[in-house]
């Protein structure tokens, strides 16, 4: 396996551990959500809406993990690219259609993860077609 992937790997381990700290912290207490999050409309941010981010949080954190485990499983592979997409997203959407966030130092990192995530993974892509076991999956 390339030395790219390798570090891929241990990228994608550690944002599934990180997301996995996010969940449980909005399983545990909801006002992080209003107070580092949803800040500029924090009366819409209730206890349903945290364990319903925490749930979704903790499948990117379990797909995440799986992907660095099995790197070469394309469809996983792509299934967490899309997870990165999906964050990126989601934030933008909050602060530019809903207004329910600003550019925080914690939106902004969120944003920089999944940015630095993405191209990582892209980046990946290649690295995974030039493996000689990925040709010879594809021949047989």
């Amino acid at each position: 396996m390339s030395r790219f992937l390798n570090v891929l790997r241990s990228w994608l381990m550690m944002t599934s551990i990180i997301a996995l700290g996010n969940s449980l912290q909005s399983f545990r207490d909801h006002t992080f959500l209003y107070e580092k999050l949803y800040t500029v409309k924090p009366d819409l941010v209730n206890g349903l809406q945290a364990r319903t981010f925490g749930i979704w949080t903790l499948l990117s954190s379990v797909i995440r993990c799986f992907c660095a485990i099995d790197i070469h499983n394309k469809a996983l592979y792509h299934i967490t690219l899309w997870t990165f997409f999906i964050v990126m997203g989601h934030f933008f959407c909050e602060f530019f259609v809903f207004g329910t966030t600003t550019f925080t130092i914690v939106i902004l990192t969120y944003l920089m993860v999944a940015s630095i995530s993405i191209l990582g993974m892209l980046v990946g892509l290649r690295h995974l077609e030039a493996e000689p076991g990925s040709r010879q999956k594809k021949r047989n």
